[in-house]
């Protein structure tokens, strides 16, 4: 069902967040610091959104990056940071327990 509204509303195809952190995907984590001490993906990076439009200059906009929060909602706001400031290559996994399986079973 999710995919139906994703592609009425022009959201296109699937992301394969395995196969993107296979392949060296960087994932940026945009909780606060506290939520992301409390648990994390293996191999992340905490940038809070609040501090993301500021820390942008430093990321390289050629990378692929996987942004996620709690939800989502934070990460979506953080995909349209980046991508305004010429990331292309963003893509927006929602929930980091998502990328929580992925990691361990990487490291597995």
């Amino acid at each position: 069902m999710i995919g139906f509204f994703r592609r009425l509303l022009g959201g296109g195809t699937q992301v394969d967040f395995a196969e993107l952190v296979r392949h060296g995907a960087r994932i940026i984590d945009v909780r606060t610091k506290a939520e992301f001490s409390s648990g994390h993906a293996r191999g992340s990076v905490n940038i809070p959104l609040d501090q993301l439009d500021a820390k942008a200059a430093s990321l390289n906009k050629d990378a692929v990056i996987i942004v996620c929060c709690r939800s989502g909602s934070r990460s979506a706001s953080a995909e349209r940071i980046l991508r305004s400031k010429g990331f292309r290559q963003v893509h927006n996994a929602g929930s980091w327990t998502t990328l929580r399986k992925i990691t361990n079973k990487k490291n597995e």
